[in-house]
């Protein structure tokens, strides 16, 4: 890129979406004279808070924080397309998708949210409720209303599996009791299941959010 002396230097730099709290930089520096290379140097650096954040993009799963939560995002998410589309947002925006080839995909389609609780409790506070409400309205939509849909209650496994497995269930059971009565989602339509601490997306850092997340699976006949 930079041209001086004869010698041309070429460099990328990389780096990972610092949302992650982690920061991976990744400097290539290829020094030339004409056809013939002087130097190769690749140089890599980490900037962090903690690595464990970015086991949940690894694992295929983002997890929507409330303020990434709306109704174009759910429906792109759990709404039945054949065509293959892409399946982490590019930003905190309203275009997150998943990818899906075929309506018979191996996954379910899927969209995990950070639905926000009491602490160890099954009450939703105000936060929850509002990101339960664009929910409800994407859930009535034309393209939604047509299937029934598991939600998923999952935690993270501080306090012991059976405490957590009996909370993550009465969580589930309190965004279907919201969403069919603030919503008037039929209940025959959705599945509470709680998951418990089985399924953690960041198990390297247990107490970490995507961990305590709510899953909406669609459930294909």
């Amino acid at each position: 890129m930079d041209a001086a002396g004869g010698l041309t230097v070429h460099y990328t730099v990389t780096m990972l979406p610092t949302a992650w709290c982690t920061r991976l930089i990744s400097i290539n520096v290829e020094l030339c004279s004409g056809s013939d290379h002087m130097k190769y140097v690749r140089l890599m650096g980490f900037l962090f808070c903690a690595l464990a954040p970015m086991v949940s993009y690894a694992q295929g799963e983002y997890v929507l924080r409330p303020e990434e939560i709306n109704e174009r995002a759910l429906i792109d998410m759990l709404a039945p397309e054949t065509a293959a589309r892409p399946a982490r947002p590019k930003s905190r925006s309203i275009n997150v998708m998943r990818e899906e080839s075929s309506p018979t995909a191996s996954k379910p389609a899927a969209a995990s949210l950070l639905i926000i609780f009491e602490t160890n409790s099954a009450t939703l506070t105000p936060k929850g409720k509002q990101s339960l409400d664009v929910v409800g309205r994407a859930l009535n939509s034309e393209k939604l209303v047509p299937f029934s849909f598991t939600i998923e209650g999952h935690s993270d496994p501080r306090g012991g599996d059976e405490l957590n497995l009996k909370l993550s269930q009465a969580r589930a059971e309190s965004v279907v009791g919201y969403l069919s009565d603030s919503h008037q989602v039929e209940r025959s339509r959705l599945k509470p299941v709680g998951k418990g601490p089985t399924e953690l997306l960041n198990p390297a850092r247990p107490d970490a959010p995507e961990n305590r997340r709510v899953t909406i699976k669609r459930l294909d006949k």
